[in-house]
């Protein structure tokens, strides 16, 4: 596992790393996440059950490229106002698309978390012949009614970001006590040693905010998701505060033969005790694909 950096096109580059060989399967971070958001140890028994993982910075995030515009703040970004310069998740999207392209994969299985479900979900319905297939975890399709956070979320979000190391660190502690799978023991300094790595790694939290405007700019997705024709597996746990469950039940009503599987106890995070449903519901559903093109 070595971190590499690659030009992935319009002036953006992207941090990545990869595991094992294989068939690919490509990992998206979701709302100011890095690419250690996917811990390496699940990154490791994917690749140990026979995939090319590649997990990586989105734009905005980590040691990708960051834009150099203002962000617009939480008010501006709820009466729709956009720097010029704010992009989507369909310029995501294709950062995405262009990090297949530098990496040589002609297509690849796709699996997202929360805005990362949304990127993919994105990449599938505008970029068709590059997914294998597509699993999206713990989203929502940008519908009004359906996904949204919890109230008691909203006002925790709102907060003041940390200035110091230590402050990150014990903000994330707060916010993962509330969004976090409650149905599973919770791992403190596991979350604390996350944050501070993000700290060590990319300490603004500007980057964060240019990604909810591109959430909030891309709006509504459900009629675009139906063009989504890579098979698709919805992964969503009933705990979860951050995009309620409502999320996952409007993708999988948004894209034509989707399947949802709900995960009891999960909230908004990847609890190591999900680790074994995940990593089987995500292997099972990429080798069905293969096992069907073989026929």
């Amino acid at each position: 596992m070595t971190e590499r950096l690659v030009e992935v096109g319009r002036g953006i580059s992207l941090a990545y790393e990869e595991f094992g060989t294989g068939d690919p399967l490509v990992l998206v971070a979701g709302l100011g996440q890095q690419l250690h958001s996917w811990p390496t140890a699940f990154c490791e028994r994917l690749a140990e059950r026979g995939y090319r993982v590649i997990r990586f910075d989105n734009r905005d995030e980590g040691r990708s490229t960051h834009m150099r515009y203002r962000p617009p703040g939480i008010g501006a970004i709820m009466r729709r106002r956009w720097p010029p310069e704010q992009y989507d998740l369909g310029d995501m999207a294709a950062d995405t698309v262009g990090l297949f392209d530098a990496l040589g994969l002609a297509d690849a299985h796709i699996v997202g978390v929360s805005m990362g479900g949304m990127i993919a979900q994105t990449v599938a319905a505008l970029h068709p012949d590059r997914v294998r297939t597509l699993t999206s975890i713990m989203s929502n399709t940008g519908a009004r009614r359906a996904g949204r956070p919890a109230l008691s979320t909203w006002l925790l979000m709102a907060g003041r970001p940390g200035r110091t190391r230590e402050e990150v660190q014990d903000r994330a502690v707060r916010v993962f006590r509330h969004i976090g799978s409650h149905g599973f023991p919770f791992e403190e300094a596991e979350v604390r040693a996350l944050a501070g790595l993000d700290w060590d790694r990319d300490p603004s939290p500007a980057g964060t905010a240019r990604q909810l405007a591109a959430i909030f700019r891309s709006g509504d997705r459900t009629r675009q998701l139906a063009s989504v024709t890579a098979p698709t597996l919805v992964i969503h746990g009933d705990r979860d505060r951050m995009v309620h469950p409502t999320g996952g039940a409007a993708t999988v009503k948004a894209i034509r033969g989707a399947r949802l599987e709900t995960i009891p106890g999960m909230g908004h995070d990847l609890p190591k005790g999900a680790w074994p449903r995940l990593l089987d519901l995500i292997d099972s559903h990429a080798r069905q694909r293969s096992a069907d093109a073989r026929n």
